[in-house]
């Protein structure tokens, strides 16, 4: 990011929320970037930025759609780079309808099961018919359900095949490249200023900013937050701007690509190394029942050796995997106990476990390193759940809201639940602070640095490594004499690490587990040194493959500190970055085909013709003597089919993808829909929600009526949630600060001067905020900072709430917690939830008390006829959603000649 030329801040609030990262931002500034600010509200961000450019919340997509028009439409794309190192060139078999044909929908949508098979977006094969993944296009309905579009954060999808058919002139009206020029013609300025409330002027000013700093000489960098992922299109958000950078050169160099804010707290490191349910180490996918039931079926699914790049060893990673996993026990003969891993059967995301867990399908839940009675959507449908538990593990530093409930929680208050009549059981385990801990975290910029711990944890307060070590040689001993065939996981798992100085397993000697090591052989017990040395024979182990290298020679390389990071340009001398601390992922295109800079300026990587092999301060993230001329023959597969300019050596062709072929289970291309609840009409197409959104169409899940729907007007205002400096997410490290507490002391709203008028609202004094689900109170902040936007033809009012408050009596404040307010909807590639945006009334005036509040809830529900139908029907219009114009009336001779 310090080396941007521009820098556009989208979907977060950087320099507040990650603040840290943000020195880069000023860096940059300093050396003469333009920092562009883009957000429903003015905030820090905006006040060091050169601009900031207000947006009405979740119409992302419509200006990012906007500027990729501009783009095209002005031929002010990086025209050598797209078209050697992206898939513009390539054809998409005949089969693929787009949302221009068919009134909003991408083909093969199953209205029966609301989902897509994916099958006509393939490419086109060189022998006839379609390029598909191995065992043909999984269909929407079974990949939704295991967030299958979650897989892809080391590798792209797979397909049974390297070569594609291409026309490298982009004339060919089925090429990627004129399926977007279609596809995005719609997004004009003026649907922009409709749609999203931005002005002319400010449209000019971004689209000018970035194709100015854009090509040879220059590179324009996006950073995004949550504000992009949590909708039910969240990952369309974000492919949206890969597609703008894609085409503007902006990846693979020097202050260039999209950088996902992800900070101290290991996001980054929970998806590497996964908390998801979806997920293994290193993004190999979970096991699924009948797709994946024996490791054949499995390792034929997750990697074909007919495609190009390093995906194609993905067998040699999951064995090293489950050799970690399970050692000794772990042989050819029985698969390495592949049938150890559990098999998904369907969709087991938080929210599918709160509503089993409402249900009585749940007996136990173990809360860690979270608060859902505070931080999670819908929070007295999980605060209702954990009432139905047997029992509740709770590991936390302080005693947060999801510890207390069941005692001095809103249900109680409301009535609603009785501590005396509620069963569960809650354990609460006092947790170690990460000052008071040794271990990795991974932010950002896929960077993995080193804690040392600091003092000892207070009482019996524990690490997680401590905590889980001990709780697994407790049933280990339990089990000790078991003969029950399903305790032999159990029982064969490595479980055996060193102890450090205080009694307590090393956790340098999970980090070399992780880093992985020969089993076998005369470098038997050494660690690897790269993910290239993975087997996939039972030779090696390995914890994680994208984190080979961490500990390489038995040194902790996370833990490296000099100062300014050395004095190379990557500053590679500060933790570790994978893969292989590749500091700029897909470096190799920061080179032109012929492996020539594209710029002094702008020089990284290069091919050293007298060496043989790839030159440049950082390591080359190609096979390091595949020289830019090599064509080997694509049926080679793997690593040796990449070509000399197939940079992208993670994808099946090698080459970046602006329409994707596979792996996404909502559109090869991202479309702009309404949130679940929204006020505004959408504009682009009749489809007015996402229509392969994941619904819970359940009473106590209600949602407003949208535009156009009855009943639309009794919530007309739309809501966004956010983060503050001065707290820490759910609040359990910081509203137990007094210091911290004193800074930001309530919850709070913040509207325009132009709602504060309509609604009575007076400055520092109470509003109520109703939404389908709730209704909270907050102090009132006035302010000039949130615009009210003309979208449409008609003033929105957009309402700004903090989500740190949770109600309690342990912490030093409290107060309503905003995600009450948020209804549960999700992404159908990731399963997140969309808590960025929702449908709100505001009251002035603090909210009722116990069963009042209830009451008030219950008026509105009424008075919008919200029903469990309400926005969740699949097709907004089912008799638009045909071909138009019909292709048996198309003339060929006539002027309004279409590619049909």
């Amino acid at each position: 990011m310090a080396n941007a030329d521009c820098i556009v801040l989208m979907g977060g609030n950087m320099a507040e929320a990650h603040p840290v990262g943000f020195q880069w931002v000023a860096e940059a500034k300093l050396r003469g970037a333009r920092v562009i600010h883009v957000d429903p509200r003015f905030t820090r961000t905006s006040a060091v930025a050169d601009r900031h450019i207000p947006i009405r919340v979740g119409s992302d997509v419509v200006l990012l759609g906007g500027l990729i028009n501009y783009v095209l439409s002005n031929d002010l794309d990086f025209r050598e780079y797209v078209v050697a190192y992206t898939n513009a060139a390539t054809l998409i078999n005949e089969g693929y309808r787009d949302t221009e044909d068919l009134g909003g929908l991408f083909s093969g949508f199953d209205p029966e099961t609301g989902h897509y098979d994916p099958a006509t977006w393939a490419y086109e094969h060189p022998e006839g018919g379609a390029v598909d993944p191995p065992g043909g296009a999984e269909h929407g309905s079974s990949a939704s359900a295991r967030a299958a579009g979650d897989e892809h954060g080391s590798g792209g999808p797979v397909l049974d095949a390297s070569e594609t058919v291409r026309d490298e002139t982009l004339q060919h009206p089925r090429t990627v490249f004129q399926i977007l020029k279609r596809h995005f013609a719609r997004y004009t300025p003026e649907m922009v200023r409709e749609m999203c409330g931005i002005g002319l002027d400010d449209f000019e000013y971004l689209a000018r900013s970035i194709t100015e700093n854009s090509g040879r000489e220059r590179t324009t960098c996006f950073g995004y937050a949550t504000g992009w992922t949590q909708h039910t299109l969240g990952a369309q958000f974000i492919r949206t701007s890969a597609i703008l950078q894609l085409l503007l050169g902006n990846v693979g160099r020097p202050g260039s690509g999209i950088m996902a804010l992800r900070g101290h707290a290991s996001i980054q490191g929970s998806t590497d190394i996964p908390t998801l349910f979806n997920l293994l180490p290193g993004y190999l996918p979970m096991p699924s029942v009948g797709r994946h039931d024996t490791l054949a079926d499995y390792l034929a699914a997750v990697g074909s050796k007919k495609q190009k790049g390093y995906w194609a060893y993905a067998d040699a990673y999951m064995v090293s995997l489950l050799k970690a996993w399970f050692g000794d026990a772990a042989t050819a003969e029985n698969d390495y106990c592949y049938d150890y891993l559990p098999r998904l059967d369907g969709p087991a995301g938080t929210y599918q476990t709160t509503v089993d867990m409402l249900d009585g399908k749940v007996a136990g839940y173990f809360v860690l390193g979270q608060n859902p009675a505070v931080g999670s959507a819908n929070g007295r449908q999980q605060r209702l759940a954990m009432s139905k538990l047997k029992w509740l593990v709770v590991r936390d530093l302080n005693m947060i809201e999801s510890a207390t409930w069941w005692k001095e929680g809103p249900e109680i208050e409301s009535g609603e639940l009785r501590t005396e009549d509620i069963g569960t059981e809650v354990f609460f385990m006092p947790a170690a602070t990460h000052v008071e801990k040794a271990g990795s975290f991974t932010q950002t910029q896929r960077m993995v640095q080193w804690r040392h711990q600091a003092v000892a944890p207070p009482g019996q307060a524990q690490s997680e490594l401590d905590f889980f070590y001990e709780l697994g040689k407790r049933i280990r001993e339990r089990l000790a004499d078991s003969t029950d065939e399903r305790d032999r996981p159990l029982l064969d798992m490595t479980w055996d690490y060193p102890p450090d100085a205080h009694g307590n397993p090393d956790p340098e000697a999970v980090l070399s587990e992780i880093n992985g090591y020969y089993v076998t052989g005369p470098d038997a017990g050494r660690n690897l040194t790269s993910y290239t040395q993975m087997k996939a024979d039972g030779s090696t182990a390995g914890g994680c493959w994208i984190y080979t290298g961490v500990y390489a020679g038995a040194v902790n390389q996370a833990a490296r500190r000099t100062p300014q990071g050395g004095p190379g340009l990557t500053q590679s001398d500060w933790g570790w970055v994978w893969p292989a601390d590749r500091r700029i992922l897909y470096n190799r295109a920061s080179a032109d085909p012929e492996g020539r800079p594209w710029s002094e300026r702008k020089k990284y990587m290069w091919w050293d013709e007298t060496a043989g092999r790839w030159a440049g301060p950082d390591v080359p993230d190609f096979p390091v003597d595949r020289a830019p001329s090599a064509r080997p023959d694509p049926k080679l597969g793997g690593a040796e089919a990449l070509a000399g300019d197939d940079p992208f050596i993670m994808q099946s062709d090698g080459k970046a993808w602006l329409f994707a072929p596979s792996g996404l289970v909502d559109g090869p291309l991202p479309a702009h829909y309404e949130a679940q609840e929204s006020p505004v009409a959408n504009a682009l197409y009749p489809q007015q929600q996402a229509p392969a959104r994941v619904m819970f169409a359940r009473e106590d899940n209600l949602d407003a009526p949208s535009a156009g729907q009855p009943g639309a007007d009794v919530y007309p205002y739309v809501f966004t949630t956010y983060r503050l400096t001065e707290h820490h997410t759910a609040g359990g490290m910081s509203r137990w600060s007094p210091y911290l507490a004193e800074l930001q002391p309530e919850m709070f709203c913040e509207v325009s001067r132009e709602l504060a008028a309509a609604r009575g609202l007076e400055n520092e004094g109470w509003a109520t905020i109703v939404s389908p689900r709730a209704a909270i109170e907050a102090r009132v902040l006035v302010t000039d900072r949130l615009k009210t936007l003309r979208i449409n033809g008609r003033d929105v009012h957009q309402v700004g709430l903090p989500y740190h408050w949770g109600q309690g009596t342990d912490a030093v404040v409290s107060g309503d917690a905003v995600n009450d307010l948020i209804g549960v909807t999700l992404d159908p590639n990731t399963q997140i939830q969309e808590s960025k945006v929702g449908s709100c009334d505001v009251i002035a005036g603090r909210r009722p008390q116990g069963a009042a509040l209830l009451d008030l809830v219950r008026a509105y529900q009424e008075r919008s006829g919200a029903t469990i139908e309400t926005d969740n029907i699949r097709i907004t219009d089912p008799g638009r959603e045909g071909i138009e114009p019909d292709p048996a009336k198309d003339d060929p001779g006539g002027e309004g000649f279409t590619r049909w």
